[in-house]
């Protein structure tokens, strides 16, 4: 590997201890983006940019933040993909065309392919797993170990996954641009709509959130609003997020333990992000067709807007699951209406509810189909069968918080 290039800037500060991370992972699709837009190369170019963010994370705290750490990077990756280009090419023997990889004179264009990089990773040619896991690598800046363990499959998996779905989109030929149509919108809100759930409930480690995730896919749903402001779905799934993330701050404990809804503070939930997701959804509802995402977002209005837990408008909430049940055959959809059947009905209706989701061989090993079965249990009144399900689950949750929170709930009933 050659040396990376210095690159000429002005430190506009003159020594950081470190590079904040966040300043990377916003920076580093942006870069990306713009790369596969001038070069093409997708693999090679995410080679490039890892590379580049390395350089970044040494010189930076040395040599101070450059006035435009975007371009910065953008300079220091480009240099580093001709390097890779041209080594390549070397062994293909195509001197020919290895003027085309030099860098262009000019300065760095200002805008932010982030969005195009995002549609870009959920092209048709790859499947719905291919598009969710390039788009978490690619725009959200995991780690392919940290896919790996969202996807709960070994690392190696995901690598040939991933490296399968950038060779796709190599030879799918297409244009490094907006599709004409919004063609491939289902899947990339899907996708954000799984980015933002794994940032605003962890499935594995010592934390509850990975609140970067969480910004990072509001983030996007906001330009895809941006794109589409006429488009109910977008605006719902935005809705939904920032009514969902309203809660993050009152969702654990000094600790970092787990405050479960009922018990949470509401004076430390988020009344800006509450009032932007409410105004979001009161203007999309009446322009027609209603979607999931919006379902969604209108039953967490309903929960952001109650008082207090027991003044939650219970019967409003379990009318809206069904809408979504029509709509959506998810099984934790039925499992969060049999919530929704209880808190209006009784436990033991929201019981005999769960037989038909414990058949759906998608929630068998899923915490949380024993964890409502131990809830519900409790507020029967059954405590042997309660415990017994908190234990349950927490031995198929992966969450060391949920974990805890689920033991913690089972030795309260011995």
């Amino acid at each position: 590997m050659s040396p990376v290039p210095p690159v000429p800037s002005v430190p506009s500060v003159p020594f950081v201890a470190s590079v904040p991370e966040d300043l990377l992972r916003r920076l580093a699709p942006q870069v990306l983006g713009a790369l596969v837009r001038r070069y093409g190369h997708f693999d090679t170019a995410e080679d490039a940019v890892q590379e580049a963010l390395l350089a970044a994370a040494t010189q930076w705290p040395v040599e101070g933040l450059p006035d435009n750490p975007r371009a910065w990077l953008i300079t220091v990756a480009s240099r580093r993909l001709t390097d890779l280009l041209r080594s390549e090419q070397a062994r293909r023997r195509r001197e020919d065309d290895l003027a085309r990889w030099e860098l262009p004179p000019g300065t760095v264009s200002d805008a932010d392919d982030t969005l195009i990089l995002l549609f870009l990773c959920c092209h048709p040619s790859l499947t719905p797993s291919s598009q969710i896991a390039l788009t978490l690598r690619a725009v959200g800046g995991l780690t392919t170990a940290e896919v790996a363990r969202a996807f709960l499959v070994p690392e190696a998996t995901m690598t040939r996954r991933i490296t399968r779905a950038k060779q796709a989109i190599r030879s799918s030929g297409i244009p490094f641009g907006m599709p004409p149509e919004p063609e491939r919108l289902g899947a990339v809100l899907h996708v954000l709509y799984l980015i933002f759930n794994e940032g605003y409930a962890t499935t594995a480690g010592p934390n509850l959130h990975r609140v970067e995730l969480a910004v990072e896919a509001i983030r996007l749903a906001r330009m895809v609003r941006a794109l589409l402001p006429a488009d109910g779905e977008v605006a719902g799934l935005l809705a939904l997020m920032l009514l969902t993330d309203a809660r993050r701050h009152a969702r654990t404990g000094p600790g970092g333990e787990l405050i479960p809804m009922a018990e949470q503070d509401r004076s430390r939930w988020n009344a800006g992000a509450i009032a932007e997701g409410v105004a979001l959804l009161t203007e999309a509802l009446p322009r027609g067709a209603i979607g999931p995402y919006q379902l969604q977002a209108a039953i967490a209005a309903v929960h952001d807007e109650a008082p207090s837990a027991a003044e939650t408008d219970w019967p409003q909430i379990l009318a809206l699951y069904e809408l979504l049940l029509r709509l959506s055959d998810n099984p934790v959809v039925a499992l969060n209406h049999a919530v929704a059947v209880a808190m209006v009905h009784g436990p033991h209706a929201g019981l005999d509810l769960l037989s038909g989701v414990a058949s759906d061989e998608r929630m068998a090993a899923d915490h949380r189909l024993p964890a409502v079965r131990a809830h519900l249990l409790e507020l029967a009144g059954d405590l042997t069968g309660a415990r017994e399900s908190y234990l349950e689950a927490a031995s198929l949750s992966s969450s060391l918080p949920q974990q805890r929170y689920l033991n913690t709930r089972a030795t309260r009933l011995l």
